[in-house]
């Protein structure tokens, strides 16, 4: 696991600004896990064998996948707001 940090809030309301692909990732699997992410993302890399590193490499590669991961983490984290 990354022990990465959070990053620092910004005036941007852009949810993935600042955010790497890998901070990504491990915040959604944080909050789905493995099978949830798989089973609203089916994707291979999220249902067989999952880990962050072979996930990050088929996202890198294939930008649909990407697209889906970015669209959920703006929809979990605008969900957060609201529950605040």
């Amino acid at each position: 696991m990354s022990t990465q940090t959070p990053p620092k809030p910004s005036s941007s309301k852009d949810p993935l600004h600042g955010m790497t692909l890998e901070m990504i990732l491990t915040r959604l699997v944080e909050h789905y896990g493995w099978p949830e992410l798989g089973r609203i993302i089916e994707i291979k890399c999220f249902n067989e064998n999952p880990t962050i590193k072979s996930s990050l490499t088929f996202l890198r590669r294939n930008q649909w996948a990407r697209d889906h991961v970015e669209t959920l983490f703006k929809e979990m984290v605008s969900a957060a707001k609201t529950e605040t």
